[in-house]
């Protein structure tokens, strides 16, 4: 009785599985690249097979020839090798194991089992919290959801990572990029100007666009959401805290039909309009965009709503001050204001890297720029929190001078200018504003160019 209680305590492992794994990388190094990519070293359950499979790990990544011998003596370098016991259970573990045609087996027998540890862990953790009170419910339930979508990731907790293992994943998008026939390595944001400057949306990468009132910061979000909904291939989400779906859904197919925005608001179509408006009905409902419209959403909330989407590939936020902080559900006013966006703009960069997707934030500017005599936009600007700055990958203004000079020469153009780059200089790009649709294009397209 009591074997049984201490087998049920046990964690889920196979320990055959395992060695067979292991086995099979000693006899037959041909199989080593497809288990390096399938399995990392916390999947094994006992630490000596752990210790084995990390030097295996690591010297794969060295490109160092792997066999009984040079494993052994590679342990002696690193210190985990026991002179008692090591030599015999390596051999031992290349002598039990007859071939490595069935690697793959085995190594989804050890992935499960580590699976289900993971989720033994997960619970246990979580029963934990609820028993020591660590915080609200709320504050519970979003770290269970962040715990169980980091297993279904297939990420561990995080912990001090060799570089070797590092750099795995390095060379992976390296092989990606260099097979790629995208011009840029992000998302395309559809202004092929925009994409060359900042190098497309890339993963993790928290992106501001920030105006003042008026000026097309939301048509820009569309314009990208729209190109990127429709290209990607992958689901792109729009939270709008400030329009409803169906105002934004008209302003889409406004730019989509390239008929006047005016007309769709008023109903005022010619009879060739339907047409068009048919056309981009049928575009937009095979495009991946999902629209959220719920006013009073935290981050935590948009993060456990985008962790459902399957293929998730962008998060369009519109806009950043209208955001409540994490878990509380209300606003602040006053000093306060500006920790809760502080706060904000740091869960929104988290959020970024937690979903391995482009996040786009737009955001507000302040009155400052109106009070000097050049309006364009400044980083000061940025309304409340100089932390928005500091956490953004990308800043992003818009400036249309024939907004405060209406007999300007650049009549709709804008500036699109960018005051931040982390991968690369900042600088302006020069696009075409089309206000009776209100959508941006680049500078050079022509207006009778068809829109489909």
């Amino acid at each position: 009785m009591a074997e049984e209680e201490i087998l049920y305590k046990q964690m889920p492992h196979s320990i055959e599985a395992e060695q067979s794994v292991l086995g099979s990388m000693l006899i037959e190094a041909r199989c080593i690249p497809e288990v390096i990519e399938a399995l990392t070293p916390d999947d094994f359950y006992f630490k000596q097979n752990r210790d084995i499979y990390e030097t295996i790990y690591r010297m794969f990544t060295l490109s160092q020839t792997i066999d009984l011998i040079t494993v052994l003596e590679q342990m002696r370098i690193n210190g985990t090798f026991d002179e008692n016991t090591t030599r015999n259970y390596v051999l031992q573990i290349a002598d039990i194991t007859p071939t490595a045609a069935n690697v793959m087996e085995y190594v989804a027998i050890v992935k499960d089992k580590a699976l289900l540890r993971r989720i033994a862990e997960t619970a246990s953790d979580i029963t934990g919290m609820v028993q020591r009170n660590d915080g609200t419910g709320q504050d519970i339930l979003d770290a269970a959801e962040q715990r169980i979508y980091d297993i279904r990731q297939g990420r561990a907790a995080r912990g001090l990572t060799h570089i070797s293992m590092v750099m795995q994943d390095v060379y992976a998008r390296l092989e990606e990029l260099a097979s790629s026939e995208q011009a840029v390595p992000g998302l395309s944001t559809g202004l092929s100007d925009v994409d060359r400057a900042i190098a497309g949306l890339n993963k993790s990468d928290l992106i501001l666009l920030a105006a003042r009132p008026g000026m097309g910061k939301t048509s820009m979000a569309l314009n990208i959401l729209l190109h990127a909904g429709k290209k990607s291939g992958k689901n792109v989400v729009f939270f709008s805290l400030e329009m409803g779906r169906e105002q934004l859904a008209m302003r889409l197919l406004s730019n989509e039909s390239m008929i006047d925005n005016k007309k769709l608001v008023t109903g005022n179509l010619e009879p060739e309009d339907w047409g068009n408006i048919a056309l981009a009905s049928s575009s937009l409902n095979r495009s991946n965009i999902l629209i959220d419209d719920n006013p009073s959403l935290s981050v935590a909330d948009m993060m456990a709503k985008c962790r459902r989407v399957e293929n998730l590939g962008l998060v369009c936020i519109d806009y950043l001050q209208l955001m409540t902080s994490a878990g509380t559900g209300r606003a602040y006013a006053g000093e306060n204001r500006q920790q809760v966006v502080s706060d904000i703009s740091r869960s929104l960069k988290i959020m970024a890297k937690e979903l391995n997707v482009p996040v786009l934030c737009l955001s507000q500017l302040s009155r400052a720029s109106e009070g000097r005599n050049d309006k364009r936009p400044l980083l000061s600007d940025l309304r409340e929190s100089g932390a928005i700055e500091q956490d953004a990958d990308i800043v992003l203004f818009i400036y249309r001078d024939d907004y405060y000079n209406p007999d300007s020469e650049s009549r709709n153009q804008a500036e699109l200018i960018i005051a931040k780059n982390r991968h690369g200089e900042t600088g302006k790009v020069l696009l075409q504003w089309l206000p009776e649709f209100t959508t941006f294009s680049n500078l050079e397209r022509n207006r009778e160019e068809p829109p489909f």
